[in-house]
């Protein structure tokens, strides 16, 4: 859908002609000379629909005061043609317009002929994006920060997704380096240790539960028969066999948190192609790196960073910067517009470097978006809780899912902006009260597909919207409904604009307020047969909107409750 087909952006578009013919038709200026002017919703209501400012900015070219001028712009106002009711000038010039309710109706039959696709705008279409998020490394459970990572990074390709954008979600896999080598060794320790040997752990190796569980399938599927492999072969099968049983239980997790991938690329292909060399003679030919204390040097300085990076250790081992030089290379090479990545809150200092790097090898950094994801903090029984109940060991996200369910955490861990710390309150989070915004807006999904069930018991039928006489709908709390429907188009471009998730926790947590005091205030099946049909279409509009905006941040919209 295009912003022009919305009733708001029309209505918006119809007013602001208006004002432009009438300031031409008042003589103040040509059309040509028309400068830009604001016109805005007021966040006070007694200040009608919309306001504008035109008179101000005219006051230079028409050298007369802004009263004058606004007095002269609505005695030129083609009122019909904009649906405006009233128009009156407040303060020192601005122009408020009272516009008649009707231009809202036409919202309804947009929702229900759009039906799923409620919503979705072509801002974004042409333009490929690529959304880089989760990607721990593969040694162990998701934990808290993965969890937020991966609910708001799903949503945000959602929100780009449904703004017109081709997306692509990614997963690096950070399969090679010391980290894989560690889990290697652990369950080398772990095997030998289940077959009654001495073996002691490695001094950064992983304690979990799972290398124990692993070490014990080895023992039942292979037996002792490793102990026969030549050093380096044992390492390699190992971190192979590890690798695949955390990266399935990764996926696992994922899966269940209502996440998927469309790539998983893996560190390891980077050496395995080449492309880590090719990247680092590029940076070579470009006379972006130099030799000195037998280390190999980026130039990051020059492009904004706050010291040169090393490369190369005087060891001859990579830094961890190099591979992801080459990874990211990759990521230009494919002709991607964006490319959004979404790293946890110890990642800050490392945004001015990749930028730098990826200047240094002549691409644009701008391209280059990195989103923060600040850290989660668990609250149960007004204390913070760093171990799980379960196992006394850091809580995960298999372990959050299993506590407080799917829907919470997505809607809690997207409630904020990524960059601002969350205090996850779990009792909150199970609660079934209007205090738990996630039971809020849940519940108007469900309490109006409870009046559809009793619109049919009664024998009302769902009506057409075709054939709904909207004059029916003159209520205050009716036409706010139909307004904050009628915003989200802007609000999903809003928030792919901005790479903010959370503004659609916030638009559908009003709507659902506003429908919770509408129902409230109003019945909706009466004895006018007429209303009620009405009443049934806006409710039906009300519905399909909560429900579109629960899936994009990944949350059910129930039936009962």
């Amino acid at each position: 859908m295009t912003q022009s087909q919305n009733p708001l952006a029309l209505i918006h578009e119809k007013v602001q002609a208006a004002i432009a013919d009438a300031v031409v038709a008042a003589g103040l200026v040509q059309r040509e000379e028309l400068p830009a002017f604001v016109l805005e919703v007021p966040k006070d209501k007694s200040h009608g629909d919309l306001a504008t400012n035109a008179a101000m900015q005219l006051t230079k070219i028409a050298k007369r005061n802004p009263r004058q001028i606004a007095e002269a712009i609505i005695e030129h106002l083609d009122t019909q043609s904009a649906s405006i009711e009233k128009a009156e000038i407040a303060g020192p010039g601005f122009i408020n317009f009272t516009l008649s309710k009707s231009y809202l109706y036409p919202v309804i039959a947009l929702v229900h002929e759009q039906g799923d696709n409620y919503g979705r705008i072509e801002t974004g279409k042409g333009q490929k994006v690529e959304v880089e998020f989760v990607s721990a490394n593969p040694t162990g459970s998701l934990h808290l920060g993965h969890a937020r990572g991966a609910a708001v990074g799903d949503a945000l390709c959602n929100v780009l997704d449904f703004a017109g954008y081709e997306v692509t979600r990614e997963y690096y896999i950070n399969d090679a380096g010391n980290q894989v080598n560690n889990l290697s060794k652990s369950i080398e320790a772990r095997y030998l240790q289940e077959l009654g040997q001495e073996a002691e752990m490695p001094e950064d190796g992983y304690h979990g539960e799972d290398i124990k569980g692993f070490a014990k399938e080895l023992v039942a599927e292979k037996g002792d028969s490793l102990l026969a492999m030549a050093p380096g072969d044992r390492a390699a099968l190992l971190r192979n066999y590890g690798l695949e049983k955390e990266l399935d239980k990764i996926k696992r997790d994922l899966g269940r948190f209502r996440v998927s991938f469309d790539i998983w690329y893996s560190e390891t292909s980077l050496y395995e192609n080449g492309q880590v060399l090719r990247a680092l003679d590029q940076l070579r030919d470009r006379g972006e790196v130099y030799e000195q204390d037998g280390a190999t040097w980026l130039q990051t300085t020059k492009y904004g960073d706050d010291k040169d990076r090393v490369l190369i250790k005087n060891d001859g081992t990579y830094t961890y910067l190099t591979p992801d030089i080459a990874y990211h290379s990759d990521k230009y090479g494919r002709g991607y517009n964006k490319m959004i990545n979404i790293w946890g809150a110890d990642h800050h200092g490392y945004i001015p470097r990749m930028k730098a790097a990826m200047a240094s090898l002549g691409n644009d950094p701008d391209k280059l978006v990195v989103l923060i994801a600040q850290m989660v903090s668990l609250f149960q029984d007004g204390e913070k809780v760093k171990m799980s109940k379960r196992t006394g060991k850091a809580v995960t996200m298999e372990d959050l899912m299993d506590e407080v369910g799917i829907d919470a955490i997505r809607y809690f861990f997207t409630m904020r902006s990524m960059d601002s710390h969350l205090d996850f309150d779990m009792d909150l989070a199970v609660s079934t009260s209007n205090e738990n915004p996630v039971f809020y807006v849940q519940y108007a999904h469900a309490r109006v597909c409870s009046v559809f069930r009793q619109a049919e018991e009664q024998g009302v039928a769902l009506p057409d919207p075709a054939a709904v006489d909207f004059s029916k709908l003159s209520t205050e709390h009716e036409y706010a409904l139909l307004r904050k429907i009628g915003e989200l188009p802007s609000e999903i471009a809003l928030a792919a604009d901005g790479y903010a998730p959370h503004r659609l926790i916030r638009y559908v947590y009003e709507l659902a307020s506003l429908f919770h005091s509408y129902y409230k205030a109003e019945r909706v099946i009466t004895d006018d047969a007429a209303q009620t049909l009405a009443r049934l279409a806006l409710l039906g509009a009300v519905r399909q909107t909560i429900a579109n905006v629960l899936r994009l941040v990944g949350v059910s919209a129930p039936d009962r409750m």
